[in-house]
């Protein structure tokens, strides 16, 4: 049997991306501020987080005016939710091993 240890992603090891990318998933969009609020964190913490999951590929970025507003969106790319499902589909096979 392979090592499940293995399949866990480092890009979600952090509780911030792990729950931006929890966010993704269910909601396929999310805009800056539903996420800061969402998970109470500052704008410069959620920046940073958002940025290292866009450099990965994780997420998407789209930018665009709400009437004279910028407004600022995230989507999961299918590279992100297949790295994201067998994440958790790694972490779930580890639980069940030490149980």
């Amino acid at each position: 049997m392979k090592n499940p240890i293995k399949r866990i992603n480092r890009i979600f090891e952090s509780r911030i991306r792990l729950g931006i990318m929890s966010i993704l998933v269910v909601n396929r969009s999310a805009d800056f501020n539903s996420l800061k609020e969402q998970l109470q964190l500052t704008d410069g913490n959620l920046a940073s987080h958002l940025k290292a999951l866009e450099l990965k590929k994780m997420i998407s970025v789209s930018k665009r005016f709400i009437g004279r507003k910028p407004n600022t969106s995230y989507q999961i790319t299918k590279k992100g939710s297949d790295a994201f499902n067998d994440h958790l589909d790694a972490l779930e096979k580890l639980i069940n091993n030490t149980q």
